[in-house]
């Protein structure tokens, strides 16, 4: 095939400013014919793991990388042939997604770079939406051009490559998309999986997918598919991918310190690296310090016992009421609702017009900060809606960048771990980090008189360069209070 044919395709940024992404799978061989914005890799970088679609039609050429593979964002991930029509012309395919007849090289990295510029909002001008082949779907910052039914699109060969089978969901949903098989599983019928953590899932247990019967819609492989492939006997789970790390053992590598050998080596890389580079970042550049206080959660827990009686259905719970007390209190001391940036002058403290309430939730790739935007506007109710959504996509893979980088205060409730406190570190670049411990009996003076009450503890760290601890002890005490009384707290709200 002439390069004048080609098109390469160039990793894009698939978040705000992320400069990697790991390779987790090709779902596409060489040779296989694919269309525009059949998913061709997934990929998993610092914020999610995602399919990475195609805006190219045509037959696959080169894969510019390996399963495991780190790769860099404006590097090629896929060259395209594009599909011979009769008499040899290449085949007619939008004009937004080929070059010139004559470009060459030059003109393969303008297109993908132009690509990359239009469509990382997933949007473009009515007038170009209009003539454009893509479906619309987004996927963490970067998508393909609406109006898939204006595109013209070749016929798949006799004899080619295994066929794929796509469900159509809507644009809006693009995470839920059934897509290409991976490339081990060339069956002639496509493998459906909607997830691709399901895909990674079974990769890691050493499960075969397109060995398995799924029990969804259409023969959907779930979740649940998979799960009782692993638990099944007969070794189905055997042969687990070393994804996680590279088993040293067997290499006979020791460690020169301890003497010992190494039973594995784990890269830092993805979500954890971008984790790592924050804490010790907030380590390094941030004066910290710690106030705590025990408070008695005992009318909250009544209060709330008292409304789910009332109405069982519609309680929020209790991170959902603190989260209500932590903007009212931010509300009073706005110093703690701020951040540290660097000026050609030296430092300024930037105030914010609202709170984005940062809440962790542990998955399955580690600890995510999705962050709830304009949390103050909203109700107890509201936020419990807003938490429970959030952590779901989360643990799903499928948090986008901004909710998962653009909190301005962070709420961390490690009671659920079953612990009482920790010097919990400041999710850089915010100036503060409210944790609430687990909720326990403990003896409690009530009134002169010693008493069992539901006692948890609120530890706060702050940037000692934004306030001092007046402030911090101040808006810590306002919580605990409304925490201890949050009748007449609520009433004010």
């Amino acid at each position: 095939m002439s390069q004048d044919n080609r098109q390469v395709f160039l990793l894009p940024d698939l978040g705000e400013g992320l400069t990697e992404a790991e390779l987790l799978n090709w779902l596409v061989a060489v040779g296989d014919e694919i269309r525009v914005d059949q998913p061709i890799a997934e990929v998993e970088t610092a914020k999610s793991m995602v399919e990475v679609p195609s805006p190219f039609a045509g037959t696959v050429a080169e894969l510019h990388g390996e399963a495991g593979q780190t790769m860099d964002v404006g590097k090629p991930l896929i060259s395209v042939d594009r599909v011979a029509a009769v008499g040899g012309a290449a085949a007619d395919v939008p004009a937004a997604e080929t070059p010139a007849p004559d470009a060459g090289p030059k003109a393969e990295h303008d297109s993908a770079e132009t690509y990359r510029d239009e469509e990382r909002a997933g949007t473009r001008a009515p007038a170009e939406a209009e003539e454009s082949s893509g479906s619309g779907n987004v996927l963490i910052g970067y998508g393909t051009p609406e109006g898939g039914a204006k595109g013209r699109r070749r016929a798949r060969k006799n004899g080619a490559a295994a066929a794929t089978a796509v469900v159509e969901t809507p644009a809006e949903s693009p995470a839920v998309k059934p897509s290409a098989p991976e490339q081990a599983d060339t069956a002639p019928n496509a493998v459906r999986v909607v997830s691709p953590l399901v895909r990674k899932l079974a990769r890691d247990g050493g499960v075969r997918i397109a060995d398995l019967t799924g029990t969804g819609p259409e023969g959907l492989i779930l979740r649940a598919d998979v799960e009782a492939a692993l638990s099944a006997p007969a070794g189905n789970a055997s042969g687990s991918s070393a994804a996680a790390g590279t088993d040293a053992a067997a290499t006979g590598e020791v460690d020169e310190k301890s003497g010992l050998g190494v039973a594995k080596r784990t890269p830092i890389k993805g979500l954890r690296k971008t984790v790592a580079t924050n804490l010790s970042r907030s380590r390094s550049e941030i004066p910290e310090a710690t106030v705590w206080v025990d408070v008695d959660a005992t009318a909250l827990l009544e209060m709330r016992a008292e409304l789910k009686k009332r109405t069982p259905d519609a309680v929020p719970g209790l991170l959902a009421f603190i989260a209500r007390f932590v903007t009212a209190g931010l509300e009073k001391y706005p110093e703690l609702n701020t951040r540290v940036v660097s000026t050609e002058g030296g430092q300024d403290i930037m105030s914010f017009d609202g709170v984005n309430l940062g809440f962790a939730a542990q998955t399955d790739r580690g600890l995510m900060v999705p962050s709830i935007r304009h949390a103050e506007k909203l109700s107890a109710r509201e936020l419990d809606a807003e938490i429970r959504r959030l952590t779901a996509v989360a643990r799903e893979g499928k948090a986008s960048p901004a909710e998962l980088t653009s909190g301005t205060f962070t709420l961390n409730n490690y009671g659920v771990f079953g612990v009482d406190g920790s010097a919990a570190i400041i999710n850089y670049p915010e100036v503060a980090i409210l944790g609430v411990g687990r909720i326990i009996d403990k003896p409690w003076v009530v009134h002169g008189e010693l008493a069992v009450r539901k006692v948890t503890e609120l530890t706060l760290t702050f940037d000692h360069r934004v306030c001092d601890g007046g402030t911090a002890g101040g808006f810590l005490r306002y919580v605990a209070d409304a925490i201890e009384s949050p009748g007449s707290v609520l009433a004010d709200l």
